[in-house]
């Protein structure tokens, strides 16, 4: 039997009006409250911040959260919660990002630029619990922080003593939201779990297992989300997807889609599960000779159909599978409808050489000559 370690994650609280609860899970005191300007003008919060006050604890709000969060709104977020005695992440993945790393900070009273990379911090952070708005990040159930750091550079830390004590998965917190944010952001789950499942480093049983299930449940439900956002079955089977893609995905690396994604969101402020979905495709096809019998596995899963088909043409049904699926949404499916030109090619190529941790995930080697050709083809 192969050795592999696997770590499960934080206790799961879900339900619908799940976040109402959290009063009952944290420690009474102060509670620096993590979350952005859109969440608290929509009302997200308002019934999670009554409970809590209800239940005596008062919650300092930090709503400063931009997309793709910097170093100075992180360090606000510190300097804002020093009296807390816990945290609580609530939205998408920035705010989360932040809550994370801000909770470890406090707590531990480690130096930030001492503990950047993978392992580094050891500490112990303050009690948190992370609350996801959209079905996407899975960052609610992982031990990563991205922080941008200057201009289009993003630095993390990765270390276990990130993890959440509670996850809460509510999803009426994720009803009505507008059919592109629900299409980019399942199909970033999506991603997850599909690079999971074919991680270079790190897979094991329980990982597949986890992506696998994560696959099927966001498979048979993101067109039914985009159709119908007040379907609450649909949006509760998206959190649990995308929350179990984070699962796998923190025990099995992503590797190239999200190399790839990541100079777009840094240099044309794509947002991420986009910048994912644009680049899957070409990725997949890319990978198909070293990962060609994974891909066969999930396309048989996804697609019964398949199964009459031979393992490379299991294969490929599984990209082409996944092209369809993405235009199904509505979502721009070339680099050129995000701004992207062929002169912005050799510096997308030269910027996803930066992503070491990520691309040494990805069933083959991609080098920069490589990515160059893989942003040509998404144009």
């Amino acid at each position: 039997m192969k050795a592999y370690e696997f770590h499960y994650g934080p206790t799961l609280i879900a339900g619908s009006g799940a976040a109402s609860r959290l009063g009952e899970t944290l420690p009474t005191g102060r509670c620096l409250f993590v979350t952005d300007a859109t969440v608290r003008k929509l009302g997200l919060a308002d019934a999670a911040l009554d409970a809590l006050g209800q239940a005596g604890i008062e919650c300092m709000i930090f709503d400063a959260v931009e997309a793709d969060p910097s170093l100075e709104t992180l360090l606000a977020a510190v300097a804002a919660g020093r009296a807390a005695s816990s945290v609580i992440g609530f939205g998408g993945g920035s705010p989360m990002d932040v809550a994370k790393l801000a909770a470890y900070l406090i707590g531990s009273g480690d130096v930030l630029d001492e503990i950047w990379g993978v392992g580094k911090a050891k500490g112990q952070g303050l009690p948190l619990a992370l609350v996801p708005t959209t079905a996407g990040t899975g960052s609610e159930a992982t031990s990563v922080s991205v922080i941008t750091t200057g201009g289009s550079t993003k630095n993390a830390v990765n270390s276990v003593a990130l993890l959440a004590d509670w996850a809460v998965l509510d999803a009426d917190l994720t009803a009505g939201l507008p059919r592109e944010v629900t299409a980019a952001t399942g199909l970033d789950a999506m991603v997850h779990a599909i690079e999971a499942y074919t991680s270079a480093r790190r897979k094991n049983p329980l990982s597949d297992f986890m992506a696998r299930e994560a696959l099927r449940l966001l498979s048979a439900n993101l067109e039914r989300a985009c159709e119908r956002p007040d379907d609450l079955e649909a949006r509760g089977s998206m959190l649990l997807g995308a929350h179990l893609a984070g699962i796998a995905f923190e025990n099995a690396p992503v590797a190239g889609v999200h190399a790839l994604a990541y100079p777009l969101g840094g240099h044309f402020h794509v947002p991420h599960g986009l910048s994912n979905s644009l680049m899957l495709c070409h990725v997949l096809s890319y990978n198909m000779q070293a990962a060609m019998p994974l891909y066969a596995e999930l396309g048989a899963m996804l697609d019964p159909a398949l199964g009459l088909l031979g393992t490379q043409g299991q294969a490929q049904g599984f990209v082409e599978y996944m092209a369809r699926l993405a235009r199904s949404t509505g979502l721009p499916q070339c680099l050129s409808e995000v701004g992207v030109t062929a002169g912005h090619l050799d510096l997308l190529a030269s910027e996803a050489m930066k992503q070491e941790r990520l691309l040494v995930n990805n069933p083959c080697p991609i080098s920069e000559a490589d990515a160059r050709r893989l942003y040509e083809a998404a144009l």
